[in-house]
């Protein structure tokens, strides 16, 4: 029997892909055991009591409160009790890229499976140093098949060139990286500067990694130091452009995904006047008359991460449309109120939103008039900031990948509470997951960082995030087919719907950050740590949802039937063992010929990710009277309204929205969020894409709604190939012991093939 609930079909694999490590039999957990290993050492390293592990156990087993997904994959570990290896537990990190450290840094936090933001602004990178000099790559020695050579990157260099031998490790890729920057920006010589690279020490694709887990896959090291030299050539002799320090993190980040340490998860921050960071994504993806789409290979490294422009001033009404009409149209061109950021992450000296306006309004005068409000708040609490601390209140508008933490130069510790599997009339239950929550992630204040940016940072302003998932699922089985129709109808203020359920809303909104607030104050108090000023956030929560088949963080699932793709390595055990479960699986987005067109073939050899497609329902799908309604045409009035509940009701940091519009949606969304601006009602900023039936901008899309028959339909063609009282993880186990091949497995042999093509022949087609 699945670990696992029946609304939640995406869980075994998401678990098995993301989370599941090798026992020492080699054997894979499963979910308990994850569990355990993960919150075992959550109370190891915060120095638990008893009952306080009690609790976080009995809340993660009962997938009420789960920890950090890094943290759900590194805890437990010997790895992760070296203090280098201590990012691996974070979610997501923000770095200001003022020096050609960060740039390092940026390597070594995506290699631990950290999401990483960078503030890239122009006041920020114009302290870069200036490319001095021409790189001209002479060879690259390939990757041989030595099975892990010296971990450690040696070079020797004369004034001519250098010869860099690359080592089989984190450290090592990152600083042969390194050395490439310093040669560019070192003092001038004449005539270009010769480079040799050689990657014989670097084990090949499909070893395992000992340490951090998973398999080694250098499949494109090669490319990134190609692509690395191409940039910083074209800076020589002046100062890197904001987009080409971009591409210099993004092309590492194109490299480290292919590794296969992790999903693509990062955030870029511009000036609001960057022009060519405005326009940087555009044409990304183009369409040829025949459908078939490519990716412009010179900004591919772009799609590693979101872009914002941070707007340090209130923007104008047309400012915002515009933004709001270039996401509609691309996905990108965000915009981020920074005065509200900086006011929120400044909460223990500006405690009360009327203090948060105040500051606000000097921050739009300029940085300076800011600076002396800060001060002064600080001396009316008999506290005087060193210069180095309130350049960094300023700056704590550093965003993480996601946008939902706000800070600097900082590490922040997710745990999410699954409300979906809680009962809504429980209110102890609610509360001591969300207190428990609080304890997971005030127990990870205990790590000492070894970059000193990132520990000063904590030391005075330490980060947590307790963020919740499911929640649209928790309003609906709470309140009925009654609140479902007053949120098609756009939440209309006024009536007796509106009355009830914005006051139950924020109730339950309020009660939720008090008990979250509570666990994380009465730990730190308990071990003598700084309290963080903010607690709580809302996440995407894009994977640890589908664990428990939860609608995404605050968000409406996209209907209430859809097929939801997810990513797997090619080579994955879990392809074969997902094609035996009876689930389709596709190249993935990445997988593309030569002129960019997607592959639509798993066997061809150039494919490395494949999407398996797992048809899904809501587990209130079929509540009455919800049945009726189109989740696909919800209005963004609804969407705003509970997404700046949350904000208002819940959220310390900020909440992290993606809101859906169609064309003539625009206008009155940038109208909300100019409202929101100007009336100071918190709005720090949000995502913005088109419908899917309004603008198909991206192929092979996560999630594809589709009709009841339809999910009847799949859903009986995995049902047919499914051994009865088989889980996926007993499949995977026969493709995890046996050498095996796609073609091997990919014919038409299998119960769902069979199906499959019974149910085309009865559709007449061929």
């Amino acid at each position: 029997m699945s670990d696992f609930r029946p609304a939640a079909p995406s869980a075994e694999t998401v678990f098995l892909r993301t989370y599941s490590r090798r026992k020492a039999d080699g054997a894979r957990e499963d979910f308990q055991e994850a569990m355990t290993r993960a919150i075992d050492d959550i109370a190891r390293i915060g120095k638990l009591d008893a009952d306080e592990h009690a609790l976080i156990m009995e809340q993660a087993l009962n997938q009420h409160a789960f920890p950090s997904g890094r943290a759900f994959w590194v805890a437990g570990t010997e790895w992760g009790k070296k203090p280098e290896n201590f990012s691996g537990y974070y979610n997501c990190t923000s770095t200001h890229m003022s020096d050609l450290e960060a740039f390092g840094l940026m390597i070594d936090l995506a290699m631990q499976g950290s999401g990483t933001g960078a503030v890239l602004e122009d006041r920020v990178i114009r302290r870069l140093p200036k490319i001095r000099r021409t790189l001209q790559l002479r060879q690259v020695v390939p990757v041989g098949e030595k099975i892990g050579g010296n971990p450690k990157t040696t070079f020797t260099a004369d004034n001519t060139g250098m010869v860099i031998v690359v080592g089989d490790s984190r450290e090592g890729w990152k600083n042969a990286y390194m050395l490439l920057l310093q040669a560019a920006t070192s003092a001038y010589q004449a005539g270009p500067y010769d480079v040799y690279i050689n990657l014989q020490e670097v084990r090949p694709s499909g070893q395992k990694l000992k340490g951090f887990g998973g398999t080694a896959n250098p499949i494109k090291l090669e490319q990134m130091f190609r692509k690395v030299i191409s940039v910083l050539n074209g800076a020589v002799g002046r100062k890197l452009t904001t987009i080409e320090a971009c591409l210099l993190i993004d092309e590492a980040a194109t490299c480290i995904v292919a590794g296969n340490i992790r999903r693509s998860a990062g955030m870029r921050q511009f000036s609001q006047d960057d022009a060519e960071a405005a326009t940087a994504k555009q044409g990304l993806y183009t369409q040829d008359a025949e459908g078939n789409w490519r990716v412009d290979p010179k900004k591919e490294a772009l799609r590693m991460a979101n872009h914002t422009r941070c707007f340090h001033g209130k923007p104008g009404y047309q400012e915002i449309e515009d933004a709001v009409r270039s996401q509609f149209y691309s996905g990108e061109g965000a915009i981020q109120y920074v005065p509200e950021a900086v006011a929120r992450a400044n909460s223990d000296l500006l405690p009360t939103r009327e203090l948060k306006d105040t500051f606000i309004d000097y921050y739009e005068k300029g940085r300076d008039y800011a600076k002396e409000y800060l001060e002064a708040a600080a001396a009316d609490q008999g506290l005087v900031l060193d210069t180095r601390e309130l350049e960094h209140r300023l700056d704590r508008y550093g965003l993480n990948p996601c946008g939902e933490i706000i800070g600097r130069d900082f590490h922040c510790n997710l745990a999410e509470v699954h409300l979906n599997t809680i009962d809504h009339n429980d209110s102890a239950a609610q509360e001591s997951a969300f207190y428990a929550a609080g304890l997971q992630v005030a127990s990870l204040l205990q790590h000492r960082f070894v970059h000193e940016r990132y520990q000063y940072s904590r030391e005075i302003d330490p980060i947590v995030g307790v963020s919740f998932t499911g929640l649209f699922d928790f309003y609906v089985h709470a309140f009925g087919s009654e609140w479902l129709k007053w949120m098609m109808e756009g939440r209309p203020e006024g009536g007796r719907a509106a009355k009830v359920f914005v006051a139950a809303e924020a109730a339950y909104l309020a009660r939720w950050k008090s008990a979250a607030r509570r666990g994380v104050q009465d730990y730190c108090e308990k071990h003598g740590l700084r309290v963080p000023n903010r607690v709580t956030t809302v996440q995407p929560a894009g994977t640890k949802s589908l664990l428990t088949g939860a609608s995404s963080g605050w968000h409406p699932p996209k209907a209430q039937r859809f097929i939801r793709r997810i990513t797997l390595g090619v080579n994955d055990p879990l392809v074969p063992a997902l094609i035996d479960y009876g689930f389709s699986v596709i190249p993935a987005q990445s997988a593309r010929d030569d002129e960019g067109n997607l592959l639509d073939d798993i066997t061809d050899p150039r494919v490395q990710e494949v999407l398996v497609e797992i048809p899904t329902e809501v587990s209130w799908a079929n509540l009455s009277g919800c049945d009726q309604y189109d989740m696909n045409h919800l209005p963004i009035e609804a969407q705003w309204g509970m997404y700046m509940a949350v904000q208002t009701y819940y959220t310390e940091h900020n909440t992290s929205a993606t809101l859906e519009i169609r064309e003539h949606e625009v206008p009155v969304l940038a109208k909300l969020i100019s409202e929101a601006i100007n009336n100071g009602q918190g709005y720090i900023s949000a995502a913005i894409l088109a419908r899917f039936d309004a603008n198909a901008t991206f192929p092979r899309l996560p999630f594809e709604p589709i009709t009841k028959e339809t999910y009847d339909s799949l859903q009986m063609i995995v049902d047919i190939s499914r051994p009865e009282g088989v889980t996926l993880l007993d499949l995977l186990e026969k493709y995890d012991s046996q050498e095996w091949s796609l073609e091997s497995v990919s014919s038409c042999t299998s119960a769902a093939c069979i199906a499959k093509a019974e149910e085309a022949e009865r559709n007449g087609q061929d």
